[in-house]
């Protein structure tokens, strides 16, 4: 009996499908509006933008934040957002990821708290300097 194997050629063509996750850090987020962004401060800060850009994280983010012990386990998470644990810890784990969220295991069980340090780099990115010209009147 043969088995097929994947060569180096294929493996490295089916990999570069895959994208990194963005770590959202100061070095992802320069302020949007302070002046105009290069092409390589835009695709990271983009690429930052598309963690959030998913209803299912913003909810999880929401979920967390809003938790009355402010973390909460997947098994807590499945039934208000209506998906499966598996989708759920997928979300998680690209929140992760990017530094939005921090994981804690016990025992069996993992559990998500929001790290409100990476979010106030997207504000801060999104916001207007201050002192900024503003619209003409």
């Amino acid at each position: 009996m043969s088995v097929d194997t994947l060569t180096d050629t294929s493996t490295a063509v089916n990999m570069s499908c895959v994208k990194l996750i963005q770590t959202i850090d100061a070095e992802c987020c320069p302020q949007l509006l302070a002046e105009p962004l290069g092409t390589d401060d835009a695709k990271r800060l983009a690429a930052a933008l598309r963690v959030l850009a998913d209803p299912a994280r913003l909810r999880l983010l929401s979920l967390l934040g809003a938790h009355p012990n402010g973390e909460a386990c997947v098994c807590d998470l499945t039934g208000p957002i209506g998906l499966s644990q598996p989708t759920v810890s997928h979300h998680l784990k690209v929140l992760t990821d990017a530094g939005l969220v921090g994981r804690e295991q016990r025992g069996r069980w993992a559990y998500f708290w929001v790290n409100p340090e990476p979010l106030e780099l997207l504000r801060g990115a999104l916001a207007a300097p201050i002192g900024g010209a503003g619209p003409v009147a």
